[in-house]
């Protein structure tokens, strides 16, 4: 019976005991831009690995949500959100990251949290654009 090289057996068992990093995914951004991220959520306490990428998935979900849906959470005061992952928690996070990056870095990231932003800013107000005028 052949024998398994030496270097194979350690492979074998260095996939089997190793935890899987978390990286970054996060389109949009550069590979340089992900490799800083990581190094933020590496040497931050308060950020765990993925942290950020998590951050930016759940601000875009959350602002590509039904309106009624947001006026639901409105209504409740974000109640619901206690004890979350909150979404106004997710891009306060982001503000910061975005200040702790590099200049490059950070204006990559500001594009892609940019574009959630815009979903966000471009709601309407009322059903009736005329209410509330007096005419």
């Amino acid at each position: 019976m052949p024998r398994r090289r030496p270097g194979r057996t350690r492979a074998d068992l260095a996939d089997g005991h190793r935890a899987p990093r978390a990286r970054p995914v996060i389109d949009g951004l550069t590979s340089r831009a992900l490799s800083e991220i990581r190094h933020l959520e590496c040497t931050r306490t308060y950020l765990q690995p993925g942290d950020i990428s998590a951050a930016v998935r759940l601000w875009k979900d959350y602002v590509q949500r039904p309106e009624r849906e947001l006026w639901w959470d409105y209504e409740a005061g974000d109640q619901r959100w206690y004890g979350c992952d909150d979404p106004l928690e997710a891009r306060a996070v982001l503000d910061g990251v975005m200040r702790a990056l590099s200049a490059r870095s950070a204006r990559e990231l500001r594009q892609v949290v940019g574009r959630s932003d815009a979903v966000w800013n471009l709601r309407p107000r009322s059903r009736y654009p005329d209410e509330g005028l007096g005419g």
